[in-house]
């Protein structure tokens, strides 16, 4: 389902086009038929300020007849071709950036039905490497979004202590190298692991963790302020489809195995992507509650994909902004 603001601005946007299209076709004409009559009862004697009078609309009609317009240009401009959002985490660091407000191509993966979100003209299908944006498979309200890693058919294994992917895609018709219902694992070209130039701050009042580049630490004096823990984190390229991104990895850290979705026949920390499903991950992998966590998300719960930066203040998670990032604002990797 749609969140509450596509709801109110698909009723807002209905119910003013109720009003306009009255107020053209019925009330407006209705009125000039009573300034005509006026007219011709007093010869066109009749003072200026009473015709104004008896064609003047009543001001809240007039007004909700006027806001159709602008609702009907944001309506489908939000619903069929781009909607803002704000990135308020760390999980798709060093892609995106706490603060970074992004534009979500919303025809990317179908034009959709506002409310519903099912989908009306199927214009494509999320690939893999893309980043998108998601409702949440157990939280319809909740809007992620991470990149996408599995594909419908792909099997997924991560590597938990090399914190690598390995990924068998489906058998194709034409393809000679399968075995049983799986190709050959696709060479996701990763990259030697080198210092980053991030680190994961962990303050005692706060309950997710803070990231600053090593200027930003200096410069905020955060070593003096005693966090709980200062992390270093490696970076990495990965090749995922036709994609080479930057992961970020936690220096001394792994991922709590105990607490990954457990697919039925699999085992853990393998997955088997179903038909009309996809497996999502954050860049920031060891900070990222993604689909290793939750699992599968279903197709008809995507919203769109993240195709550029059009607005980066310098933030922390619920801190207030105390800059700009021009050099962020422009396309998405």
């Amino acid at each position: 389902m749609a969140g509450t603001f596509a709801i109110i601005l698909t009723l807002a946007t209905f119910i003013t086009a109720i009003f306009w299209f009255l107020e053209k076709f019925k009330w407006k004409p209705e009125r000039q038929r009573k300034v005509e009559a006026v007219r011709q009862q007093t010869n066109g004697e009749v003072d200026g300020k009473v015709l104004a009078e008896v064609g003047k609309p009543k001001g809240w009609v007039e007004s909700l007849a006027s806001f159709f317009p602008v609702l009907f240009v944001v309506f489908v401009i939000r619903s069929f071709l781009l909607e803002p959002f704000q990135i308020p985490s760390g999980s798709m660091i060093q892609t995106l950036l706490i603060g970074d407000f992004i534009a979500v191509q919303k025809y990317s993966y179908g034009l959709r039905d506002p409310i519903t979100n099912t989908v009306l003209i199927s214009t494509g299908h999320p690939q893999r490497g893309e980043v998108a944006v998601f409702k949440h498979p157990n939280d319809s309200q909740l809007d992620l979004i991470k990149r996408v890693v599995g594909i419908p058919g792909d099997k997924i294994v991560y590597l938990v202590k090399e914190k690598k992917l390995v990924i068998y895609p489906a058998c194709q018709s034409s393809d000679e190298n399968c075995v049983g219902q799986q190709s050959m694992p696709l060479d996701l070209h990763y990259s030697d692991p080198e210092m980053s130039n991030w680190k994961e701050v962990h303050k005692n009042y706060r309950s997710n963790p803070s990231f600053y580049t090593s200027e930003q630490y200096a410069s905020k004096g955060i070593a003096a302020s005693n966090p709980l823990a200062t992390l270093n984190m490696e970076i990495q390229k990965e090749t995922l489809g036709n994609v080479t991104h930057d992961i970020l990895t936690t220096q001394g850290t792994q991922e709590d195995i105990s607490r990954f979705y457990h697919q039925n026949g699999q085992p853990i920390a393998t997955w088997v992507v179903p038909e009309g499903h996809y497996f999502m991950m954050g860049d920031n992998r060891d900070n990222s509650g993604d689909s290793r966590y939750f699992g599968f998300v279903p197709e008809g719960n995507f919203v769109g994909k993240a195709v550029a930066i059009w607005m980066s203040f310098e933030k922390q998670p619920d801190e207030w902004p105390t800059g700009i990032r021009f050099n962020r604002i422009g396309s998405i990797h």
